[in-house]
């Protein structure tokens, strides 16, 4: 079954051009919807999408733009179709992943969204280094905790009175921050 997905990013966009090229295609089943691409949550009819294609079937989009807002999300929702046995088509591009060239072109854009991602790291850890050598960034923040009350939930977590689970819950702390100020108090830093 051919199975259509048409997206415009707001209630006044109009979805007709779409909606033609879904019906040239002979496209059985469409899931509309008038929503940002900037999140995949709150897609309800992307998921339903998802959720409702079989083994077989062939997803049908006008272009990569209407289905995801980057490379890395539309990797993603290929994957999941791909683990279903679902084929994708993305009209613009000429993608079509029953083809090998179809396959190729998504190797490629996920090569490109994986360099994207590596440069846009140097890139972050190139302007942190300029701000510190600049004074401007001293890292993040730690995080406030009342030295009293770890003291005391310490206490308690180290006699066996409580499950470190609930003093990480009582302090607010995650695993991660909790043990690293473990350490740190046993060591003498507090």
């Amino acid at each position: 079954m051919k199975v259509g997905y048409i997206r415009v990013s707001t209630e006044e966009q109009n979805t007709a051009r779409q909606e033609v090229m879904m019906e040239e295609l002979g496209v059985e089943k469409i899931f509309m919807e008038k929503i940002t691409a900037k999140t995949q949550c709150g897609r309800e009819q992307l998921e339903a999408m998802l959720q409702f294609v079989r083994e077989g079937d062939e997803v049908v989009v006008e272009s990569i733009s209407r289905i995801a807002r980057n490379t890395r999300d539309l990797l993603e929702i290929v994957e999941r179709l791909e683990e279903k046995g679902v084929a994708f088509i993305s009209r613009k591009e000429s993608i079509d992943t029953k083809t090998p060239a179809g396959k190729f072109m998504l190797t490629v854009f996920g090569a490109m969204a994986q360099l994207e991602r590596e440069y846009l790291l140097d890139r972050q850890r190139e302007g942190i280094e300029i701000a510190r050598q600049n004074g401007k960034y001293k890292g993040r923040k730690p995080i406030e905790v009342n030295e009293g009350k770890f003291v005391e939930v310490y206490a308690r977590w180290k006699s066996g009175k409580c499950k470190g689970v609930e003093a990480m819950q009582e302090l607010g702390l995650k695993p991660s921050t909790f043990y690293r100020r473990v350490r740190g108090y046993e060591a003498g830093e507090n």
